[in-house]
């Protein structure tokens, strides 16, 4: 049935939007060469597909309008994170890359710890490491 999902991305700078999630450690997809209008992102150790594209070409495929994704939430992407450790990294990372970060680094409902950046798009990314111990049981 479902192989993957692949999450569509508009992007104002195809080149600059690849340069911060190569920075983050998101990978190219070598299948699918990168162009003016596209370019094809993975991430993490299961391979989740990321595609940019220009907003001209994402307005094609999609047929609407786009909204402005630095003045509103249109969608927030959770990465998960095997450490405190490497939520912090990625914060750090985000903000070298030319990210914004809308929530620090820091704990969560009390078994989670996270922090949340935009993207030079405003695209929203949660990044959460989840202690699944100390996680709150159903009564």
């Amino acid at each position: 049935m479902t192989k993957d999902i692949w999450l569509n991305l508009p992007v104002k700078d195809v080149d600059r939007s690849v340069a911060f999630f190569r920075h983050l450690g998101f990978q190219l997809n070598a299948r699918f060469p990168q162009t003016a209008d596209a370019a094809c992102l993975l991430v993490g150790n299961k391979s989740f597909v990321i595609m940019l594209f220009s907003e001209p070409q994402f307005r094609q495929f999609s047929g609407s309008p786009l909204s402005e994704a630095a003045q509103v939430a249109e969608i927030l992407i959770s990465i998960d994170a095997e450490s405190r450790q490497e939520v912090d990294q990625m914060a750090s990372l985000a903000q070298e890359a030319g990210g914004r970060l809308f929530a620090k680094p820091g704990d969560k409902e009390g078994w989670m710890y996270g922090c949340g950046f935009a993207d030079p798009d405003g695209h929203r990314w949660n990044v959460l490491y989840m202690d699944h111990a100390a996680m709150p049981r159903p009564k």
